[in-house]
């Protein structure tokens, strides 16, 4: 039997999704949770196999929790929930150890492939949480090595994505930061570089090679 819980604030959903699991005969369900808070102890309780996680929680971050996941209980295997495709947020939890998605209001079919799945090892990914992944490691590969060594890793990649002429609410969706976040990183980045502005900041990226991906797109 695999055990499962369910980590999502809508008990409708969380009701549906339990009837779901039910009838699958390999699956047993032994724990919910409607907030982050109340994981670690579900967990300790429970040792489940597999969290079922909505990424979208009330008191945090469902990202946040699949860190928790992955630094304390590494066996566990995470698949998270999400209200549509959103190929960023998945991207995230992807690269801090989830093994797949299921979009809510999924067939229960389709669910029970993805846990047997991932169970069995593999990483269940479509093709376009594919593409985001590799656009990724496309902007890694473009700031690994970056002419700018005073900069830390994720001022480094928001520099790229600014020299690509992205806005900081673009940026914040494709590095699933908050604005603010964002918004203090371009300004260290303006501080480090010595930069007046945004603009004399993207001038200088792209004299370094910077932001040269949508050129030759």
């Amino acid at each position: 039997m695999v055990k499962v819980i369910v980590v999502d604030d809508h008990p409708i959903f969380r009701l549906g999704l339990a009837a779901s699991l039910a009838e699958m005969e390999h699956v047993e369900l032994v724990g919910e949770a409607a907030i982050a808070a109340d994981v670690p102890e579900l967990v300790e309780r429970t040792s489940p196999d597999l969290v079922l996680l909505d990424l979208h929680l009330p008191d945090t971050s469902g990202l946040e929790v699949n860190r928790w996941l992955a630094a304390n209980h590494p066996g566990v295997k995470v698949v998270v929930l999400t209200m549509s495709e959103d190929h960023h947020a998945t991207v995230a939890a992807i690269r801090d150890g989830a093994r797949g998605y299921v979009v809510k209001g999924a067939d229960p079919t389709h669910i029970e492939h993805v846990i047997d799945s991932v169970m069995s090892g593999d990483v269940v990914l479509d093709q376009g949480v594919a593409r985001a992944m590799a656009e990724l490691a496309q902007l890694r590969a473009a700031t690994v090595s970056s002419p700018f060594p005073q900069l830390s890793r994720r001022e480094a990649d928001i520099l790229e994505l600014m020299a690509r002429g992205l806005d900081n609410q673009t940026i914040a969706r494709e590095l699933v930061l908050t604005p603010k976040t964002v918004r203090n990183h371009v300004s260290n980045v303006l501080a480090k570089l010595n930069a007046g502005d945004r603009s004399q900041a993207i001038v200088i990226a792209r004299r370094s090679g910077l932001g040269r991906k949508d050129e030759r797109g």
